[in-house]
């Protein structure tokens, strides 16, 4: 028997014997409402009652997750192997619920998934880079979505602020459109685009677009995806994120804008301490440039046409700097 049994059982003893329970109290040191409790519980339940019981709460006012919200929380760990982070921006997005970090670990750690499978190691150390003001360089490229559905991406480098639109096909016309939406929708000028060697951006009508509208173009190089990094990753986040959670029969394009201002303003990034696109461009608005200095600053001797053939482009420039 348990000495704290052994001890609640001589006082009631006592007790039966003497029948006062001011007596008792004195003589074994405990208070009258604590007697009186142990009496109860003996008189109920008989010896198994004198057992201490736990005093943890049965439910916390803090308390916020559920047996539903454990469970979702647990399914996007499994099958979308989401980080806290990431979790609690989906948690938010998606089922509109506000879990702080800690919270969303400790359920991690309750159910064993505190630890994901590591990563592949790097087969080399990546170099990376983020340009000073907004707007100084945009990366551009397409993503197929589904039969006849293509993402076109553009985001800036400095603040991370994205425009996304859908197309049927990857063509010159269709680059234009978007350009004029990125255009319109971004908060700051635009002075440098950057994209792959793809025929949709290099065709002629674009790059004279662009030298009409100030606008630098630089293609990168040939089988050099990590140039143009930051689209890339962007279009992976939007695929596990978004279009994992979506039909894309119902209302494609009004619920990828609402993704798209949901990612400028309220979901925080990463590479950005935590803070929202927008937030960051907030920050730099007093540095950032506006389009009739981008005009000015923009020499058009210095710009030239770029073929979509890697060599014969490199070639050109090869004879330009021949005496």
């Amino acid at each position: 028997m348990d000495a704290d049994i052994r001890k609640r059982m001589a006082w009631i003893r006592l007790y039966d014997r003497v029948g006062v329970a001011g007596v008792v109290c004195r003589r074994c040191g405990v208070s009258r409402p604590t007697l009186r409790k142990w009496l109860r519980r003996y008189e109920r339940g008989g010896l198994e009652a004198l057992v201490s019981r736990s005093r943890r709460p049965h439910s916390h006012p803090g308390s916020r997750i559920d047996r539903q919200i454990e469970a979702t929380i647990v399914d996007m760990r499994m099958n979308r192997r989401f980080g806290v982070r990431r979790l609690q921006c989906e948690l938010l997005r998606q089922h509109d619920i506000h879990l702080s970090l800690a919270s969303i670990h400790k359920v991690l750690v309750r159910n064993e998934l505190s630890r994901l499978a590591p990563n592949p190691p790097w087969r080399h150390h990546t170099k990376r880079y983020s340009r000073p003001i907004p707007g100084d360089r945009v990366q551009v490229d397409t993503c197929k979505i589904g039969p006849g559905r293509y993402q076109f991406t553009a985001v800036d480098d400095c603040t991370r602020y994205r425009v996304l639109g859908l197309y049927a096909r990857r063509q010159a016309c269709h680059t234009l459109n978007f350009f004029e939406r990125v255009i319109d929708e971004m908060p700051f000028p635009v002075q440098r685009i950057q994209s792959d060697r793809g025929r949709e951006f290099m065709a002629a009508e674009v790059q004279h677009w662009l030298a009409e509208h100030c606008i630098k173009y630089r293609p990168v190089k040939p089988r050099s995806p990590h140039l143009n990094g930051k689209v890339e990753r962007s279009q992976r986040t939007d695929l596990e994120e978004f279009y994992a959670t979506v039909d894309l029969d119902a209302g494609l394009e009004e619920r990828l804008a609402e993704w798209q201002h949901y990612y400028n303003w309220e979901r925080p990034h990463g590479s950005l301490g935590g803070r929202s696109p927008m937030d960051r461009y907030f920050e730099l608005s007093d540095r950032t440039p506006f389009w009739e200095d981008v005009e000015q600053n923009y020499d058009r001797t210095k710009e030239r046409y770029r073929y979509p053939v890697y060599l014969i482009d490199q070639a050109i420039v090869d004879v330009k700097r021949c005496p």
